[in-house]
Parts: structure tokens; C-alpha cells; sequence
């Protein structure tokens, strides 16, 4: 949870807004997508008007066109993972992020995430972290999907993984979820079952609150 809110976070804070004036409507001055209105968005989200201006103005400054697509977001996610392959996991993120399925993803797309991951409630991270795991889209998570999230994640984190992974770490790991959230033994893990079983976890929820403000 802390790889998906504090690299995303640090991606929007890193650029200060310009002098110039923020128009309210967010009006950009050469766009291929014209985000929706800035009331429209202040409703959808937990997030105030300054947020939002703050939020686009990072936004624009990464993406002038107004849309990033899936090597554009691996360019910017991998920045922050330099020691490691982050390219499979920013994968996994961006098909998180593009809600419309459509191979790109837009300012909306990525503030309503952003809103559930920094100040949704716990039910809604839950269920946002439960369809990053979800590869397939089939409401289920099994331990071909969980593997392939696990590998990832320590291919991203490189050299500086701690403990040194052992060949069978990932398998470990897997072979651990699923006892623990599996809870009727039938090889898949529904979204109930890992709403409940986070809930069960201190570390998880404690995870959830570290960045609820760092906007």
C-alpha cells in the first residue's frame, strides 16, 4: 500500500505550482483532453479546490497533453525505484489507475484514485488495493495473480530488498496470504475475504493511515 500512495504522492509534491494563475475551470492551453470542471471533480473527491489546482498543476507539468499512457507513467513511476525494475509493477498500476480501460489515463482518472488511496475510507482502499491485485478482472485473487504482484514488488525494490531474497521467498510469501486470507480453502481469495482479513491485520491498517495527509 505505502509503494502505490508515497511514490504517487511524491510524483505531484516534487513541482511547486508556477506564479501564473490557476484558471478555476482548469483550462489547459494545448490539450488533447480537456479535464472536467474543477467543481465537478471538488464533489467527486476528498479533496478541496486548492488541493485539486495544486494536484493539476504536477499533473500538467508531467503531461502537457493532458493523458498519460502506460510508457509514460513506467518512465515517471520507475524514477523513484532506481536500483530495482519497477516496469511490471507500474504495469499492474496503471491498468489500476485507467478506469475506462482504455490504455490511458486522464487527470480524473488519477485524482479519484488518488482521493480513495489518501483520504478514502478504509473499505474503499481495501477494495482499490483488492482490484490492483485482481490481474484479471474476474473478481478473485489467486495465487498466480498474487505471485505475479509479489515478484514485482521485489523486482521494483532491487538490491535494497531486506531480508536477501531466497529463490523460494515469493512462494513464501504467496503460500503465507493465502492461509491467512483464504478463509474457506477454495484457492481464491474474494473481496470480502481480504477486506476482512486486512481489517484483522495491524500492520495493513496502519499502512492505510500513513498518508492521509500528506497533501
Amino acid at each position: 500500500m505505502g509503494a502505490v500512495v508515497g511514490t504517487l504522492t511524491l510524483q505531484t509534491r516534487q513541482r511547486r505550482p508556477s506564479s501564473d494563475k490557476v484558471d478555476d475551470d482548469l483550462e489547459l492551453s494545448v490539450v488533447c483532453h480537456r479535464p472536467e470542471g474543477l467543481e465537478k471533480l471538488e464533489a467527486q473527491t476528498n479533496f478541496s479546490k486548492k488541493e485539486l489546482q495544486v494536484l493539476y498543476r504536477g499533473f500538467k507539468n508531467e503531461c502537457p497533453s493532458g493523458v498519460v499512457n502506460e510508457e509514460m507513467f513506467k518512465q515517471i513511476y520507475s524514477q523513484f525505484f532506481p536500483h530495482g525494475d519497477a516496469s511490471t509493477y507500474a504495469h499492474y498500476l496503471f491498468n489500476a489507475f485507467d478506469s475506462s480501460h482504455n490504455g490511458s489515463i486522464k487527470f480524473e482518472d488519477f485524482v479519484r484514485a488518488l482521493s480513495i488511496l489518501l483520504r478514502g475510507t478504509t473499505t474503499e482502499k481495501l477494495q482499490w488495493t483488492f482490484n490492483l491485485y485482481d490481474i484479471n478482472r474476474d473478481g478473485y485473487i489467486n495465487k498466480e495473480e498474487m505471485t505475479d504482484i509479489v515478484k514485482a514488488i521485489y523486482d521494483m525494490m532491487g538490491r535494497f530488498t531486506y531480508p536477501a531474497l531466497k529463490t523460494d521467498t515469493t512462494k513464501q510469501h504467496v503460500d503465507a496470504f493465502f492461509q491467512k486470507m483464504d478463509k474457506n480453502r477454495d484457492g481464491v481469495v474474494t473481496l470480502d475475504e481480504f477486506i476482512l482479513s486486512c481489517q484483522e491485520d495491524e500492520n495493513i491498517m496502519r499502512s492505510l493511515q500513513l498518508f492521509e495527509n500528506v497533501i
